[in-house]
């Protein structure tokens, strides 16, 4: 399951912004704007280190969130529409904030059985 998610995302070795984008169903002006970085060096530069590793975040917090929930479209829609508690905000709106080191912390805590 888990590895549908990443290989849907995935051209050869790299993350597909466009790919990306189809699977969380955002536009790519959404995606890039979650990820800080420009929509045309996202799409012309997908191998550049910086997009790879702002969309590997995201891709981290999805993959986190499906091994919880066991299904990766239930963790696509939690990503998108439940403020998790505390923050009062949606795990997307706290990677658009800069906040993506801290959904994973949230989500570690939640599998190690600590319910924020």
């Amino acid at each position: 399951m888990l590895a549908a998610f990443l290989d849907d995302i995935r051209d050869g070795d790299l993350i597909a912004p466009r790919l990306m984008a189809e699977r969380l169903r955002l536009p790519m002006t959404r995606l890039s704007k979650l990820a800080h970085l420009n929509r045309n060096t996202m799409t012309s530069r997908p191998a550049s280190p910086a997009v790879q590793e702002k969309l590997g975040q995201i891709a981290r917090i999805i993959t986190r969130a499906a091994s919880l929930t066991g299904d990766e479209d239930r963790a696509i829609i939690w990503f998108k529409h439940q403020p998790l508690p505390g923050w009062g905000k949606t795990p997307e709106e706290l990677v658009e904030d800069g906040l993506a080191q801290e959904v994973l912390d949230d989500l570690e805590r939640h599998s190690e059985g600590v319910y924020s």
